[in-house]
């Protein structure tokens, strides 16, 4: 079977803002161009190459600013890359910064169909699984309100039901391990072993190693927005330990 994910010389730069005067940014155009040209980029990912195959659960792992959310939201269609190419095979459910996409003048219920075909799920489809996510995410009556008077809690849950109960192929997740209080973590956890060990392809770019370690069939280490080393989960963690610690 080909590759459920693909992601081939994949590099990504921003353009910072310097928040010189303009006169200053004229004058170093002029003198240093191309240290001015440095001074506004910041290449986030530099030439990964990847492959996630179906059924595989992948999990991505580095320190702060690595690239990890950059590669996971490349990976999900919402930022293009500066170069390379990136393909996936199958219905994919981004589980990224949950909620922050709803509208809020429509209820959780209208989010509901808002957020799912934005995801690329028919009307009847989402019928289908309407009730099912309305009761996983345990809003009860404040489901028919508006999603202005939620809490930052109640938007990662409705967020985190609509992505997950779509069964999609591929499973994308950025932090989402900690999603709601601890009932709906543990709730949020054995929906996601389940569908793991239902064969499901998993992309996990988290903090937590010991979840890589339990869940992940292989682990991917980004240091710098470089693609440092792939492999067997515990031998990738104790590799990303072992940098951290200045070990080499």
């Amino acid at each position: 079977m080909p590759p459920a994910v693909e992601c081939h010389g994949v590099s990504k730069v921003f353009r910072l803002s310097t928040r010189r005067p303009l006169f200053k940014d004229r004058i170093l155009s002029t003198v240093r161009p191309h240290l001015r040209e440095a001074r506004q980029q910041f290449w986030a990912l530099r030439d990964v190459d990847l492959v996630v195959e179906p059924g595989e659960a992948l999990g991505l792992i580095g320190p702060n600013g690595a690239g990890k959310t950059t590669l996971c939201r490349i990976i999900a269609g919402i930022f293009q890359p500066t170069a390379g190419t990136v393909r996936v095979r199958g219905r994919m459910a981004p589980l990224l910064a949950l909620g922050t996409g709803f509208h809020e003048e429509l209820t959780g219920r209208e989010n509901i169909y808002l957020a799912a075909a934005l995801l690329g799920f028919s009307t009847r489809e989402i019928r289908m699984v309407e009730e099912t996510i309305i009761e996983f995410s345990e809003l009860g009556q404040f489901i028919d309100t508006p999603t202005k008077t939620y809490s930052a809690g109640m938007h990662v849950r409705l967020g985190f039901s609509i992505a997950a109960q779509l069964t999609p192929d591929v499973f994308l997740l950025d932090e989402i391990l900690a999603v709601g209080d601890e009932h709906f973590q543990r709730k949020s956890l054995a929906y996601l072993e389940r569908h793991r060990a239902a064969g499901r392809t998993f992309v996990v770019c988290t903090h937590n190693l010991s979840f890589v370690e339990k869940m992940c069939d292989r682990a991917a280490l980004l240091i710098g927005g470089r693609l440092t080393a792939v492999g067997l989960p515990r031998d990738i963690t104790m590799r990303y330990h072992e940098l951290m610690a200045g070990g080499g």
